[in-house]
């Protein structure tokens, strides 16, 4: 049975910052992922734009994640962004990563960093021991045990979580999904959108197309065209870290692109209209998170509190969509606010040897909608890399770990550390 300092579960934009995190660190690690992909939402959901890495005219967070979308700008010879148009905005702009040289480069720094790399794979059992975990490994050719001293869950489901028999939150409602497409076939300034607009509505009322097929906002096919559908539709999934419930997503996800399709196709300008590719997963943006050791509040994340353990900076709006056209419940941060992530919000209750990084952190739902996005991912995924490094090769527990051990790990590799934390913390 082959064992590893730490495993990480989930190739995605956490897991594989956390993967290379340790590995740079010394720490034997293995990489599951499920598809054949690194990247995750950046890549396989199509989002290639991560968020924030400036906030007030500085950079806040660094590391291994900046290392990565900055090596992507180099590759194809654009300009690396700095931080100064960022100075006097809550909403600074996204900073677009090529899809394909980013998993390239994912791959790389991953396997550079020693790891060991597995597509095509997920956990179908966990099992504590009394020197860490046991794995049973789901592969295409028939499960692989696997140990590790210490685990990572960057499913961004608290899928391994759950296995591993702790209790995660499962909101009601969750904030709905989308499929990013890239569309082509017409002119989108020789359109008249009020006549769109118009039609949308008939369709909509005949029962041949759903309002969020082609809008957020009830707002018609505008934005949608503009946009060249690009992260422009919503759809319903309930219990997407399930495998049922991510299949209903799926479906209904090519459904919607099928009824927007037929519906422009029939429209005057858009005969040639045509979806030239489309994302092989739906994007999903909520659906469970860990009862921490630590739950953020939205009232902690937009006051800025500095946490006695935190480990990075995060910077985006409230940014919870709400579901069949409603929009978004959209709040930017007050200048000069820059909330943190405590250590405790990825750390199941009563774990042991057990980290989460990703979206299903502990935190509220207002909370999460800013937390979610791709850049604090990376900035916890390296702190949840660093800290499992440092367990391992200690022998102590997760939470056990020096604040000013792991704090040092994290500044030798770059990373940026808050500001104003007690002295010697």
């Amino acid at each position: 049975m082959q064992h590893y300092d730490v495993i990480v579960v989930g190739g995605g934009t956490a897991g594989v910052i956390a993967a290379v995190q340790a590995g740079r660190a010394g720490a034997t690690t293995l990489l599951v992922e499920r598809t054949g992909m690194l990247g995750g939402t950046v890549t396989v959901g199509g989002i290639n734009a991560p968020a924030h890495f400036f906030a007030w005219g500085r950079q806040v967070i660094g590391g291994i994640g900046w290392e990565l979308v900055r090596r992507a700008y180099e590759e194809t010879g654009h300009p690396v962004p700095t931080p100064e148009f960022t100075t006097d905005t809550p909403t600074p702009r996204h900073l677009t990563v090529d899809i394909l040289i980013y998993a390239a480069l994912c791959d790389q720094a991953v396997l550079d960093a020693g790891c060991t790399l597995l597509f095509h794979a997920m956990p179908a059992a966990v099992t504590r021991r009394d020197d860490g975990w046991e794995l049973s490994l789901c592969t295409k050719t028939g499960l692989q045990p696997v140990t590790a001293r210490v685990l990572i869950d960057a499913t961004g489901d608290a899928n391994l979580v759950t296995l591993a028999g702790y209790d995660v939150i499962r909101p009601e409602t969750v904030q709905p999904a989308t499929l990013a497409m890239r569309c082509s076939g017409y002119d989108p300034d020789a359109l008249d959108y009020d006549a769109l607009a118009a039609a949308a509505e008939r369709a909509i009322a005949a029962g041949e197309l759903v309002t969020t097929d082609i809008s957020w906002r009830n707002t018609g096919p505008r934005g949608f065209l503009f946009g060249r559908g690009r992260n422009a539709n919503h759809l319903r999934a309930p219990r997407a870290e399930t495998s049922e419930g991510r299949s209903a997503a799926e479906v209904e996800a090519r459904r919607a692109a099928l009824r927007a399709y037929r519906f422009f196709r029939r429209q005057p300008g858009l005969a040639h209209f045509q979806i030239d590719a489309v994302c092989p997963e739906v994007g999903i943006r909520e659906t469970v998170t860990i009862k921490g050791k630590h739950t953020i509040t939205i009232e902690e994340y937009e006051a800025g509190v500095v946490y006695d353990d935190a480990v990075c900076y995060a910077f985006y709006p409230v940014d919870e969509h709400l579901n069949d056209g409603l929009g978004i419940n959209y709040r930017p941060l007050k200048h000069p606010v820059l909330p943190t992530i405590p250590r405790g919000a990825l750390l199941p209750a009563d774990s042991q040897h057990l980290i989460v990084a990703g979206r299903c952190l502990a935190s509220d739902r207002e909370a999460l909608s800013a937390l979610r996005v791709e850049a604090p991912c990376m900035a916890m995924g390296q702190a949840a890399g660093a800290l499992a490094a440092l367990a391992a090769h200690t022998g102590v527990d997760v939470e056990a770990v020096p604040m000013a051990d792991l704090r040092a790990l994290l500044r030798a590799h770059d990373a940026i550390v808050p500001e104003g934390v007690p002295a010697g913390a």
